[in-house]
C-alpha cells in the first residue's frame, strides 16, 4: 500500500464520515457519542488547526485520517492534541504510525511545543504500543475515566511528547 499523507479536501469528506463514524460506533477509543455526517463533518474538520487524510495512491481511498488542534487556551496553547482514526479492513498496516509521525511534524511546524493524548484508554494496546515506540511519556492512569459503549469504564493514561 502506497500512503500519501495531505491536508483533507472537502471531496474526501464522505470517506472521512465513515470511517470517523465507525470508531464513535465501536465505543472503544473516541470520545465523541455523536455522529458526523456531511455538513457537521465539514464543519468539524475544516475547524481544526489541520486534518490530515492518508491516501492509499493505488485506489485513491481514504485510508485514514487525524485532527489536530490546540488542547487548551491561552497560556496552555503551546500543547496540542490530536485524534486518529484508521479505516476498518486496513489496521494494521501501520498507518496509523505514518499519521501520527506526520501529525508530530504538523504540529512543530505550527508552532506548538508538546503533543499531549488525554485519553487514550488501557485497552488500546496498538496505541499504547506504538506511543511508546515514538517516545511519547505516559502521565499516569485515570481509573474508569473513559465510558465504553457496553457501560464499563475503563482506565486511561494520558500521554505526552516534547516537539
Amino acid at each position: 500500500m502506497n500512503i500519501q499523507i495531505r491536508s483533507f479536501t472537502q471531496e474526501d469528506v464522505g470517506q472521512m464520515i465513515q470511517i470517523w463514524n465507525n470508531i464513535v460506533e465501536e465505543g472503544i477509543s473516541f470520545p465523541q457519542m455523536e455522529y458526523l455526517n456531511e455538513k457537521s463533518g465539514y464543519e468539524f474538520f475544516n475547524s481544526q488547526s489541520f486534518t490530515g487524510v492518508a491516501v492509499n495512491q493505488d485506489n485513491n481511498d481514504i485510508a485514514g485520517l487525524y485532527i489536530l488542534h490546540p488542547n487548551n487556551v491561552g497560556r496552555c496553547g503551546h500543547i496540542s492534541n490530536a485524534s486518529y482514526a484508521v479505516k476498518q479492513g486496513v489496521r494494521g498496516c501501520h498507518i496509523g504510525e505514518k499519521l501520527v509521525i506526520d501529525c508530530m511534524e504538523k504540529a512543530k511546524e505550527l508552532g506548538f511545543r508538546i503533543l499531549q493524548f488525554n485519553a487514550v484508554v488501557n485497552t488500546n494496546y496498538s496505541a499504547l504500543h506504538l506511543y511508546e515506540k515514538l517516545g511519547f511519556i505516559k502521565l499516569g492512569v485515570i481509573p474508569e475515566g473513559f465510558l465504553m459503549k457496553d457501560g464499563t469504564y475503563q482506565d486511561i493514561v494520558p500521554h505526552y511528547y516534547r516537539l
